[in-house]
């Protein structure tokens, strides 16, 4: 299963085409130059080459199921991974004053809680990111098929940075309607002493106080915050794969061994990772208050003078130092 996956990442004729075309010779595609016989070159079929060498079709049922299942187990098991520091994260947004800091934020929280409090809000993290990354990586290529078919071959490799922008936005649209009454869940059990301490216990108590309003009214600043992330982290992410390809590895990237394209994997993805948490960090903030205080509007959160004071501290440390872990999906190896 997992090996499907990565070939058909590889596979994939939308990953980094001018630089896959350009090591296998193909050149620009708006050129066709003639073969060793002086008769028109026929264009590659990248597609239809995947279908030969591959047990799945690029663009099929089974191809987009993967990408979905790839989306599941990097968001949701790498989310659930650091739900210690991103309890600490949500406290020092929602109470600066108390949680000065990420060591401080820790410091308190084993005095209050002990080691368990640091697992506060696992179980709403692992279900809702897995859901998100289902939708967020399965529609993110459903979409950019579906780009593509509309521009044409030659128009989606000449904009094919603008494809990856609208497919993903369009992917995290979805994702994070999704998303939403697992977070509204997890920020009202970390971030309120006493609320709840499980998903069980929260949910029904939500639903009561608040109805279906409790679990979506985050959904306008997850926009806010995960849209531009996730244009950010894919547009950046293939930009700077580009550019160490260019510019800092001594060889093509069609030399380099898996290990070495894995390691230039991961410096990528946590560059990305650093500028789509600034980008998104004020939305965060306002994801964290809303959801942990009834009766409060984005608008008036964000016009406070507290959220800008906070806005300013060490709370978006957090997010840099958790970045890594969004780039462990197959499609960027």
């Amino acid at each position: 299963m997992f090996s499907s996956v990565a070939h058909l990442a590889r596979a994939n004729p939308f990953n980094t085409p001018h630089l896959q075309l350009l090591h296998d010779g193909l050149g620009d595609l708006r050129s066709n130059p003639p073969g060793p016989t002086g008769q028109p070159r026929r264009p590659r079929n990248l597609a239809a080459a995947a279908v030969e060498e591959y047990s799945c079709e690029f663009g099929s049922a089974k191809y987009y199921a993967l990408c979905g299942f790839g989306g599941v187990l990097s968001c949701g098991l790498t989310h659930t991974a650091v739900v210690p520091l991103d309890l600490v994260k949500c406290r020092m947004q929602v109470d600066p004053q108390k949680y000065k800091g990420i060591f401080n934020g820790f410091s308190v929280t084993l005095k209050e809680d002990g080691v368990r409090g640091l697992a506060k809000g696992w179980a709403p993290t692992f279900i809702g990111y897995s859901m998100q990354g289902l939708c967020k990586f399965g529609f993110y290529e459903v979409f950019k098929v579906l780009y593509s078919n509309m521009l044409g071959e030659e128009n989606t490799y000449l904009w094919r940075t603008s494809l990856y922008l609208a497919a993903s936005a369009s992917a995290e649209f979805f994702a994070d309607i999704a998303l939403a009454p697992m977070e509204a869940a997890k920020v009202r059990i970390q971030t309120q002493p006493g609320y709840a301490n499980t998903l069980r216990d929260a949910a029904p108590k939500m639903y009561k106080e608040e109805g279906l309003k409790a679990f979506y009214k985050g959904v306008a600043p997850l926009w806010m915050r995960q849209i531009p992330y996730t244009m950010m982290k894919f547009a950046c992410f293939e930009r700077t794969v580009e550019a160490l390809y260019k510019f800092v590895v001594p060889k093509p990237r069609s030399e380099c061994s898996k290990p070495e394209q894995l390691v230039v994997t991961f410096i990528a993805g946590y560059i990305a990772g650093v500028f789509c948490a600034i980008v998104s960090h004020p939305a965060d903030s306002v994801v964290s208050v809303l959801n942990k205080e009834k009766g409060l509007s984005p608008t008036a959160i964000s016009s406070d003078h507290s959220f800008h004071k906070s806005y300013t501290t060490s709370d978006l440390t957090p997010r840099m130092h958790s970045t890594l872990t969004k780039y462990m999906h197959p499609g960027f190896s």
